[in-house]
């Protein structure tokens, strides 16, 4: 059994991902769990957020856009804790997201939902360790 990745994304967001990628190019998102908006999925430029040594790398969004590789997913280390447990479900609602989070504009916002892994998916996880910002060669 192929452990379950930890972020997907729903047909609304992929749809609107793949909206702001064919307008800012790449793109990657971020979470931190602060306040002001910082425990929603924050969508920016790829390259245009820094990474820290402690996020984590949850995962990849497929979005078929122009068969670009996907959409890397980051979590804050702290946040990754409490996540750990769930996989990450990013979806688009109606509304307004955050004034530094690529979908603004739109109408619409990023929202971050989740589904908690089985006992057996959580231990196929454990021997798949994620990335951390440390980790990066850049």
């Amino acid at each position: 059994m192929e452990a379950p990745p930890r972020v997907v994304a729903t047909g609304p967001a992929v749809e609107l991902i793949r909206e702001l990628i064919g307008r800012h190019g790449p793109v990657m998102f971020h979470q931190s769990g602060g306040c002001c908006d910082g425990s929603a999925p924050m969508c920016y430029p790829d390259g245009e957020f820094r990474v820290g040594q402690r996020d984590v790398l949850v995962g990849e969004v497929d979005v078929d856009a122009d068969d670009r590789t996907g959409v890397r997913v980051w979590i804050s280390g702290p946040q990754f804790e409490a996540w750990r447990h769930m996989q990450m479900v990013i979806d688009a609602v109606p509304g307004r997201g955050s004034g530094f989070s690529l979908e603004n504009p739109t109408g619409r916002r990023f929202l971050a939902r989740a589904r908690m892994f089985t006992p057996e998916e959580l231990e196929l996880l454990e021997a798949h360790p994620p990335l951390l910002g440390a980790d990066l060669d850049e």
